[in-house]
């Protein structure tokens, strides 16, 4: 799912995955460890495993996510990686569902 990403957009996908777990305004443990497993996919620097985590403390400004940033040809590895989040704790509450779909209909 991540080969596509190139290492310039990878930082911006996680500030998406992180906006996507806040949806419901909390953070589960489950999705703890899907941003981490990513982390690690990722391969992100310290600087940048060191933002994603601030994120998960406090959400990515509603403006610094604006689905018009994201590549076209990046979109649908974003959408999956974020379905992935919504469904990592097995939880998927209307916030999160209407976030994806949302964001869904917002880059296809």
């Amino acid at each position: 799912m991540f080969e596509s990403i190139p290492p310039a957009e990878r930082l911006r996908l996680m500030k998406f995955v992180c906006a996507v777990a806040w949806s419901d305004l909390r953070v589960s443990g489950e999705e703890r460890l899907f941003v981490a497993d990513c982390i690690r996919k990722l391969e992100l620097s310290d600087g940048e495993r060191a933002q994603v985590w601030r994120w998960l403390e406090v959400p990515p400004a509603p403006e610094e996510v604006d689905p018009a940033d994201i590549p076209a040809e990046h979109r649908e590895a974003f959408i999956k990686a974020l379905g992935k989040l919504v469904a990592s704790d097995q939880e998927i509450t209307p916030e999160e569902r209407e976030s994806l779909v949302l964001l869904s209909q917002l880059v296809m």
